[in-house]
C-alpha cells in the first residue's frame, strides 16, 4: 500500500493527453474505464488543403459514434492541427457537427514532418497566428462546444512564452495546455512547470500543465510550482495506468493501492484482444509492445515480459505468450 503524507482540499482536474501512435481509441478505453480522467483528446486529425469528410473523423474518434464519450462515459475531445485558419474552422465546424463534446488545438507537436508542413510547434514562432487559428474555430464553433489549445513554452527558446499564451488566450479559447517545455527540448526532463506562473490571464480562463507528471507527488509539486489545478496525463498515465485514480484517491484522504501485476496482466490481454478485433490481427502485436515499453518503468515484470515476446511476429504466439505469462502468475 501506497502512502502519502499530503493532501489536497481541492481536488484536481485531470485529463488525459493525446499521444500520436499511442493514446488511440482502444487505449482511451481501456485507461478511461480505469477511472479518474475528466476528458481525453484523439490524436491528430491533420488538416492540410481540404475539408475532411466524415470518415477521418469517425477512423479517429469512433467515440463520435456513441455521443463523443468513451465506454467509461469520459468526453473525447477531437484535436486538429494545421496551419490554414479558414480550413481549420470548417473542418472544427464539421468535427462539432459531428458530435465531438470539444474541439482540441494542436501547436506542441515537435515531429519534423509536421513542423515541415508548418504544423504543430513551428507556429509558436509566430504567436500571431495562434492567435489567427484559435479565433477563426472559436468563431466556427457552436458556443456550446469548449475549445481548447495546447501549446509548449516556446519553438527554440522560452523568450516569447508570454506572448504565446497571450495571444491563444485572446482568442477566445476556453481552456489552453501548456506542456512546459519548448519544441527543442522535447521530451527531455525537466519541464518547467513554474514558468506557468508568468502567464498573464485577466479573463481567468483555466490553464493546465502538461509534462514530467509520472506519479501523485509530480503531480503535487507541479501544482505548487506552476499555480494550476489541472492538469494533462500523457506517458505517466501509461506507465502507471492507474495514475488519475491514485491521485484522485489521495485526494480523498483514501489509501492507496497501486495496481498489481496481475491486473495489468489482465489489461494486457484484454488490450490485445480490443486491438485484434478492431484491425487486422497482426496489428495488435506493436501496440502492445509498445505499451509494455511504457509498463516497464513501474512494473518490472513488464521489462522480462518485453524481452520474452519482443520478437513475436505471429498474433497467436503473441496471445499464447500473455495467457502463459498470466497463467504462469496463477501458478
Amino acid at each position: 500500500m501506497e502512502l502519502m503524507s499530503k493532501l489536497v482540499i481541492d481536488p484536481p482536474r485531470i485529463l488525459l493527453a493525446p499521444m500520436e501512435g499511442v493514446m488511440e481509441s482502444v487505449m482511451r478505453d481501456m485507461l478511461t474505464r480505469i477511472g479518474g480522467y475528466e476528458r481525453c483528446v484523439t490524436e491528430f486529425v491533420r488538416v492540410s488543403s481540404t475539408v475532411l469528410p466524415p470518415k477521418v473523423y469517425y477512423r479517429l474518434c469512433p467515440e463520435l459514434k456513441q455521443g463523443g464519450r468513451t465506454a467509461a462515459g469520459t468526453p473525447v475531445y477531437v484535436q486538429l492541427l494545421g496551419s490554414d485558419p479558414v480550413l481549420m474552422a470548417a473542418n472544427a465546424a464539421v468535427a462539432a457537427e459531428l458530435g465531438a463534446p470539444g474541439i482540441d488545438l494542436n501547436f506542441g507537436c515537435p515531429a519534423k514532418t509536421v513542423n515541415k508542413s508548418r504544423g504543430g510547434a513551428t507556429l509558436l514562432r509566430t504567436p500571431k497566428a495562434v492567435y489567427e487559428i484559435c479565433a477563426a474555430v472559436r468563431d466556427a464553433t457552436p458556443a456550446a462546444i469548449p475549445v481548447t489549445a495546447k501549446v509548449r513554452l516556446g519553438f527554440d527558446s522560452d523568450t516569447r512564452f508570454e506572448e504565446i499564451a497571450e495571444q491563444a488566450l485572446l482568442s477566445g479559447i476556453d481552456e489552453l495546455t501548456v506542456h512546459a517545455r519548448t519544441k527543442v527540448q522535447a521530451y527531455r526532463p525537466p519541464a518547467h512547470w513554474q514558468r506557468l506562473q508568468d502567464i498573464v490571464n485577466p479573463l481567468d480562463i483555466p490553464i493546465i500543465a502538461n509534462g514530467e507528471i509520472w506519479t501523485p507527488s509530480d503531480l503535487f509539486d507541479c501544482k505548487e510550482q506552476s499555480g494550476c489545478n489541472a492538469f494533462m496525463l500523457a506517458r505517466g498515465a501509461l506507465c502507471r495506468p492507474d495514475l488519475a485514480r491514485a491521485v484522485h484517491a489521495h485526494c480523498n484522504g483514501d489509501p492507496i493501492e497501486p495496481m498489481t501485476w496481475p491486473e495489468v496482466s489482465q489489461l494486457l490481454i484484454d488490450f490485445f484482444e480490443a486491438n485484434g478485433a478492431l484491425y487486422q490481427r497482426k496489428y495488435a502485436i506493436n501496440p502492445l509492445k509498445q505499451w509494455l515499453v511504457y509498463l516497464q518503468h513501474c512494473y518490472p515484470q513488464a521489462a522480462a515480459l518485453f524481452a520474452q515476446v519482443k520478437r513475436i511476429r505471429d498474433p497467436d504466439d503473441m496471445r499464447d505468450a500473455l495467457l502463459g505469462a498470466t497463467a504462469a502468475m496463477a501458478a
